[in-house]
């Protein structure tokens, strides 16, 4: 990500930046990148963590199908969050207001997993007969994390359902608290998240403004194959 917004120029945007997982290296090296996300949780950790390192970024609560930013960029980013929580509608509007936010020959970077890439745990779900299979008692291991407070926060997930013909896979997000073998509480949300494929991303590109597209098949820079399970989109914004 350094290099593509180097090589592309900054300033940047992280679109659904989060705690600053991508933003903060950015930060470190000396680029100007702004951030984005519909959490103001994420937001004021990511504030704080940054402050914490003597940095201060524009930091914006606002949808990305809502962006409403007072400048605009060279390069935009947004990696693992097009198409969660969202509509289809949504998804498209974003794009748009990305090509928008972009200055002439600006240049928009995504990622998408591919229904059937190796990211994916759901592709045999597509398939009726498996769905009616779904456990609803099932919840993934549990992953651990320990809290600056010496609490541990366990999170699982599970798939509810996948409908095909819709393209949205809804999933069930559990989090619990503990002290130690005490419970101190639990949360469970609900959460969608559109499936696309490669041909279906390049028209809703073009139909937000963009002629400019290059399909990789990963972060590596190498060509977009069918053995791809993800693929990094980069899209142009005309210098005229």
């Amino acid at each position: 990500m350094l290099d593509l917004i180097r090589e592309r120029g900054d300033p940047a945007l992280d679109a659904g930046c989060g705690t600053g997982r991508i933003l903060l290296p950015c930060l470190r090296s000396g680029l100007d990148v702004d951030g984005c996300d519909v959490s103001p949780d994420m937001l004021s950790l990511c504030r704080d963590l940054a402050s914490g390192e003597g940095y201060s970024p524009a930091l914006y609560a606002q949808h990305m199908h809502e962006l409403d930013l007072p400048r605009r960029y060279r390069t935009i980013f947004c990696v693992g969050s097009l198409g969660i929580a969202s509509t289809r509608q949504q998804d498209a509007t974003a794009l748009r207001r990305f090509y928008e936010l972009l200055e002439p020959g600006g240049l928009l970077m995504f990622d998408m997993v591919m229904p059937y890439g190796d990211g994916s745990w759901h592709w045999d779900l597509w398939i009726e007969e498996n769905r009616r299979q779904l456990d609803p008692d099932f919840w993934t291991p549990p992953t651990r994390e320990e809290a600056s407070d010496g609490t541990e926060f366990a999170t699982r997930s599970r798939v509810v359902d996948v409908d095909p013909l819709e393209q949205v896979l809804t999933m069930q997000i559990r989090v619990e608290q503990w002290q130690g073998d005490e419970p101190l509480g639990s949360e469970e949300r609900t959460l969608t998240q559109n499936l696309y494929f490669r041909n279906e991303l390049e028209l809703m590109l073009r139909q937000a403004g963009f002629a400019e597209i290059t399909v990789l098949g990963g972060h590596d820079d190498g060509p977009a194959t069918p053995a791809s399970g993800t693929l990094v989109f980069l899209a142009g914004r005309a210098s005229g």
